[in-house]
């Protein structure tokens, strides 16, 4: 006789794994930009006056903390935690353009809740505006830059096997961006406007953020291009993991129907 296996228990409908995958973005945005902000108001305020080391803090702690942000929450919604990647990632038909633009409106909410954190953790106004202005060429040129290479570190990764080192990876490739840009690599439109939120060491004037999120725009647009360049032939169903292998609609037992043309890849990340 043939065997019936039993029906999967605790299948989750479409509709509540895209809720679960955008909470665990909203999440991660949240304690990425709680992590860029308060670490540099600590900086501050332990090397008062010394940029160098404050930048070098800031630094550290954002490196080591986005590599275990993505470890937690990248098995949900593949931790992408930035609309580049997550638009990026829809251009390559790994994920929904419905999906990716509710995941940019729960990664710029978590990212303005995560520096509202970060303010009243170290006694200051839940909301201060920042003045620092940082909208120069050199600084448009450096996140056009600093963009394009989170995306081909992510993309490339996923795309040759190596997406479980991509959390070490991102981490390891932001610490060295905010030494080698002038802009302190944002590279990421969602924390851009979470930093406008804080007038502190990591803060950015609203009239810079336009800047930022134009040249972040362009960066992910020509890293596009390059990861078709060199990584052609691949397909839908293989854009499934960025940046990090992860929960999928149907995996629970309950196929989800297709949500675009392409065949379904069920990525979310982050980044």
């Amino acid at each position: 006789m043939p065997r019936h296996d039993p029906p999967a228990l605790g299948a989750i409908p479409a509709s509540a794994q895209l809720w679960r995958r955008l909470a665990a973005e909203f999440l991660g945005s949240a304690f990425l930009a709680a992590l860029v902000i308060g670490s540099g108001i600590a900086a501050q305020r332990l090397s008062p006056g010394d940029t160098g080391l404050e930048l070098l803090e800031n630094a550290a702690a954002t490196a080591g903390g986005l590599f275990a942000i993505i470890l937690m929450f990248g098995p949900v919604s593949g931790g992408h935690f930035n609309p580049v990647v997550s638009f990026a990632d829809a251009a390559f038909g790994g994920l929904s353009w419905r999906d990716a633009t509710a995941y940019l409106a729960v990664q710029v909410a978590g990212c303005v809740a995560g520096a509202i954190a970060a303010n009243v953790m170290f006694s200051l106004p839940a909301v201060s505006i920042s003045v620092k202005d940082r909208a120069t060429p050199a600084h448009f040129l450096s996140e056009v830059i600093a963009t394009l290479g989170l995306m081909l570190v992510i993309f490339a990764l996923a795309r040759s096997g190596r997406s479980r080192t991509t959390p070490a990876a991102v981490g390891a490739y932001i610490g060295a961006a905010y030494f080698f840009t002038s802009s302190a690599s944002f590279a990421n439109p969602a924390i851009t406007v979470g930093r406008v939120f804080s007038d502190t060491f990591a803060g950015i004037a609203p009239s810079s953020a336009p800047a930022f999120i134009g040249a972040q725009i362009v960066g992910g647009i020509l890293a596009v291009g390059l990861v078709k360049v060199l990584y052609p032939g691949i397909t839908a169903a293989e854009a499934a993991d960025v940046s990090v292998p992860h929960d999928q609609p149907g995996h629970s037992g309950q196929p989800e129907p297709a949500r675009n043309s392409a065949p379904a890849a069920g990525s979310q990340i982050h980044r």
